[in-house]
């Protein structure tokens, strides 16, 4: 539930006198299509969703959960309500898409273009929260929505027609068995902001004078909406059986469904906002309102007012990039994550920070699918796409028959070129438009947790695209997922960095520079994200890179490097030996090809230490080597490497950080060199005693 953008009203005493009789709950009133008359509890909105009927109290229990079965069985109990609704969503869809015919065949598309726009928002109100909800999804999409459509749809995001105060006042006693006046000193006479499943407003609790958002849910709404789920749920089967789709379309619409029954549960939204609250309520310049659980039931919340400004309507690139943070936090620290992002649901507020509401609708990602999900973004940025047929496997998007070889060729073809661009120029939405005619020929299965998750992340773009056309979410998460493969302590991302830095056994010094420097981009502090640090500044570079691989989480880097390091140093105290004149017909002093791409390895470490950055491509210089010039090249190679260590130009930012770094880091790095030499000597003498005795 979005609050205002603006100032509010002032604050109304409520009447002392008031007092109301409890509520039976022997029936319980649902609208579900066409005229009303003058009904007590009806307003437009309502009203326009369908006809008056009555439920018993346990039907209207048994559709407190979702539970498909029992939806089926309430409405097979009252056919006419269901045909009525299926004729009317149909009439009211048909007529739209005639008129749109008709423009067209006129020539007037341009010329009815806005009008049409409004006439579609109108009549996703009419019909319902539902597909008031759907409409939502697409609202932050503006490189999907043509603008007049979506400014129309955005209206739906807390500009519904509100129910009835007296309606709302009542459900409020009812539900916290007190009579309003000892609830709360204040209360606005209207409602703040109202959405498709409820309406808010603003109070002063009267235990404690904190001001408040209380929000009510509207009358009748569950039993509407889980009717139009039991329509689209069948819509989704006949589709799956004619169309002859993979994937369980039922499941997706039943993954949908339960997430929207539980947001319609305010003592769920409650808990979810506790929870979010703990986990990103400490983050930098992030704000979460706090819960009052002692004033919310199923149908009534209460939370801490939060006053601000749509994000989608301030042009603040540092509170995208807070969003892009904690968005990496939910789905990939924590897997909590929140799957309404949509603009009416986060502010900025006027202290600068970044609120988030509205905890209803939440989904959690486990840990298997999280790990997947980084190893899918790490083998489609180094272009591995035999690794990212297998990743879309564990994340249950293919089939284990699948011919992952067609596949391969297949994801080569849809992303060679988008990735070729670099990883700040991959739109999010481009890749999954791209993926979809190989979805569909390779019989892709959407799971049911997996659409939460896009939209989770397609919404995030589409706000950000708003006031930055060139804005990528996965440019700007990659970044966090770089720092979490090279610090992450759990076995399963060691080991993919493992499998990615070692190709063939190989090291691929590149892949470890790329991923270091995007790492190193991933800022939270303002400063830096308002004023990038320019990246030809080797100082720090070389800072950040330290600063990184001499901490705790970075030591299974740390201990690559130096492994990297110590074969680096024996190739070239082999190619020095094998280039004198008596070592020449000597075997031990053989330089292997595994002991030439060891020397350049060490150049490039050289280079990615010494904060200078290296353009050209490691592997393609691997294969340009030359074999029958094996020894000039070795000589080449040795004469570089041995230039690097001698130039005080590219030490000296080296020792100029140091004095910068701290005590505990000073003092590993000092250890370093001995490391070092440990594994030179062990190296060196397992070598020789191979290549004597073996």
């Amino acid at each position: 539930m979005a609050l205002p953008l603006l100032p509010l009203r002032s604050l109304s005493p409520f009447p002392a006198s008031r007092r109301i009789a409890p509520a039976s709950r022997t029936c319980s009133r649902v609208f579900m299509s066409g005229p009303l008359g003058a009904v007590a509890t009806g307003d437009t909105f309502t009203e326009k969703s369908g006809y008056l009927f009555e439920l018993s109290a346990t039907e209207a229990d048994s559709l407190m959960e979702y539970d498909p079965s029992r939806i089926a069985t309430v409405y097979k109990r009252r056919p006419l309500i269901l045909v009525r609704r299926l004729l009317q969503i149909g009439f009211t869809f048909g007529r739209w898409f005639a008129l749109r015919y008709l423009d067209s065949v006129n020539d007037r598309s341009d010329e009815m273009f806005k009008i049409r726009a409004e006439e579609l928002r109108q009549i996703l109100v009419q019909l319902g929260p539902a597909y008031i909800k759907i409409a939502q999804a697409f609202s932050s999409r503006p490189d999907l929505i043509p603008p007049d459509y979506l400014d129309e749809l955005s209206l739906l995001q807390d500009r519904i027609a509100p129910f009835s105060n007296d309606v709302a006042f009542d459900t409020i006693e009812k539900e916290l068995k007190l009579p309003i006046d000892q609830l709360f000193t204040e209360i606005s006479p209207e409602p703040t902001a109202a959405a498709s499943l409820g309406q808010v407003y603003k109070a002063r609790l009267h235990r404690g004078g904190k001001l408040v958002a209380v929000k009510v849910q509207r009358p009748g709404v569950q039993a509407a909406i889980a009717l139009d789920i039991l329509i689209l749920r069948y819509l989704a089967g006949v589709i799956r059986k004619v169309r002859k789709f993979n994937t369980d379309l039922p499941a997706v619409v039943d993954e949908w469904a339960s997430s929207l029954f539980r947001e319609m549960d305010y003592r769920k939204e409650a808990d979810n906002g506790i929870k979010f609250r703990k986990l990103y309520g400490s983050l930098p310049d992030v704000s979460v309102p706090d819960m009052y659980v002692d004033y919310t039931t199923s149908r009534v919340l209460t939370m801490e007012w939060i006053e601000g400004q749509k994000l989608s309507e301030v042009n603040d690139l540092y509170l995208v990039e807070v969003g892009v943070y904690c968005s990496f936090n939910q789905l990939l620290e924590y897997g909590f994550y929140h799957a309404d992002p949509h603009p009416g649901n986060l502010l900025r507020t006027y202290d600068g920070k970044l609120a988030y509401l509205d905890f209803g609708m939440m989904g959690e990602f486990k840990q298997e699918l999280r790990d997947g999900f980084i190893e899918a973004c790490l083998h489609l940025v180094n272009r591995d796409f035999d690794a990212l047929a297998k990743d879309f496997v564990t994340l249950g998007l293919l089939p284990p028959t699948a011919d992952k070889g067609a596949v391969t060729k297949a994801l080569t073809a849809v992303f060679e070129n988008a990735v070729a661009r670099g990883v700040h120029n991959i739109s999010f939405g481009d890749l999954l438009g791209n993926l979809g005619t190989t979805m569909y020929k390779f019989k892709f299965r959407i799971p049911s947790y997996f659409s939460l998750v896009i939209r989770s992340l397609a919404v995030l773009e589409g706000i950000a695209i708003g006031f930055n056309p060139k804005y990528k979410v996965l440019g700007s998460t990659y970044p966090w997922i770089a720092r979490k493969v090279l610090s992450d302590s759990s076995p399963k991302l060691k080991a993919s960095l493992q499998e990615l830095l070692y190709e063939d056994g190989t090291f691929r010094i590149d892949r470890l520079e790329s991923l270091l420097t995007e790492s190193l981009r991933a800022k939270t502090e303002k400063a830096l994200v308002e004023k990038p640090v320019e990246d030809n500044d080797p100082r720090m570079a070389i800072k950040q890179i330290l600063s990184f691989t001499l901490t705790e989480k970075g030591s299974f880097v740390r201990e690559i490097i130096l492994d990297e390091f110590a074969k680096g140093l024996d190739a070239l105290g082999l190619a020095t030996a094998a280039n004198m004149p008596f070592a020449t017909s000597i075997s031990l002093f053989r330089m292997t090809d595994e002991d030439v791409i060891n020397l350049k390895t060490l150049r490039h470490l050289l280079l990615l230490l010494s904060g200078i950055r290296n353009d050209e491509s490691f592997s393609q210089e691997n294969k340009r080597s030359n074999p029958y010039n094996l020894q000039q090249l070795n000589l080449d190679e040795a004469s570089l490497v041995l230039g690097q260590l001698s130039s005080a130009q590219e030490v000296l930012p080296f020792l100029s950080v140091f004095s910068e770094l701290s005590p505990e880091m000073q003092q590993r790095l000092m250890s370093l060199p001995g490391d070092l030499a440990r594994r030179l000597i062990s190296r060196a003498t397992a070598r020789t005693v191979r290549r004597i005795f073996l």
